[in-house]
């Protein structure tokens, strides 16, 4: 191993540790001390690497920015409409807040009072939702008078409370309650023949744990002439 892995690897190693010391008791009572033992280093590495503790919180920080940053990008090169893009990137979303602690803790440094962010995840989303949301209304997917102002604030409000629920409970963020809420929501949002794809394919892209949304196509007409509400999910 070259001198410049090891490098990378002791980087790596503190970024890891870090994220995990911020998740479990905050960026403010986190140590420099507890990150550096979680990493198995030195404090003499870390500090090689890292000025202070909030440059060690911005290159957390700015891992998760990252990966987000990708995952939105797979989705979105893949996207068959604007919708699916939004339910498919919403799935990976909850599937890396799930699985990678960099990516909770990049969520929560945004919350913190004592960190001085550097980007504004939350903001980013927002953003992307709001594009993906503009793309649908220029497809003819979205239902005739319905706001993309109101829309975006709905779908970011939702997912952006299922983040923070999830911190305490990962059910929150799970394949199921996500699911759950875009059965409510996708009724109020596509027109009728946007939903007949969506109920066929929403769901994680890739290879994914369950089904997709998983309504019939019957259920989903219904739901669309409503324009609104709930249908019961195929069984």
């Amino acid at each position: 191993m070259t001198k410049q892995e090891r490098a990378a690897r002791t980087r790596h190693a503190l970024v890891k540790s870090a994220a995990a010391a911020f998740g479990a008791c905050g960026y403010a009572e986190a140590t420099l001390n507890m990150i550096s033992a979680g990493a198995g280093v030195s404090a003499g590495a870390l500090h090689f690497h890292f000025e202070n503790k909030a440059a060690v919180g911005l290159a957390v920080e700015g891992a998760a920015a990252r990966a987000l940053r990708g995952l939105a990008a797979d989705v979105y090169a893949a996207r068959k409409s604007g919708l699916q893009a939004l339910t498919d990137t919403s799935y990976a979303l909850a599937q890396a807040l799930r699985t990678d602690q960099v990516v909770r803790a990049g969520f929560r440094l945004g919350r913190e009072a004592a960190f001085e962010t550097s980007c504004d995840l939350r903001g980013e989303w927002r953003r992307h939702v709001g594009l993906l949301l503009a793309e649908a209304a220029e497809e003819g997917t979205l239902l005739p008078g319905v706001s993309l102002r109101d829309a975006v604030a709905v779908v970011v409000a939702a997912t952006t409370g299922l983040e923070v629920l999830g911190r305490d409970d990962p059910e929150w963020i799970s394949h199921r309650s996500l699911t759950g809420f875009w059965r409510v929501v996708l009724p109020c949002l596509a027109a009728p023949e946007a939903l007949d794809v969506l109920g066929a394919g929403a769901g994680p892209p890739g290879p994914g744990p369950g089904p997709g949304i998983g309504w019939s196509r019957d259920s989903l007409s219904r739901a669309g002439r409503r324009g609104c509400g709930l249908p019961h999910p195929s069984p």
